[in-house]
């Protein structure tokens, strides 16, 4: 895992309408990337936004 994975542990993932899942971001803190979730709900597009930390792992 990156030393980024250690910084930016929050991503923002998208949902289409056909059940495709796409990373839209990776941010440093939840609020941050709740925020974005926020302002991409804004738009009205039908696609669901939702904020997912990423686990780090040690080998």
């Amino acid at each position: 895992m990156s030393d980024t994975s250690a910084v930016l542990p929050w991503l923002v993932i998208r949902e289409d309408d056909n059940g495709n899942r796409y990373r839209v971001g990776r941010y440093a803190t939840e609020d941050e990337a709740q925020r974005m979730v926020t302002s991409l709900d804004s738009k009205g597009h039908k696609q669901v936004y939702w904020v997912e930390r990423i686990e780090r792992t040690t080998l």
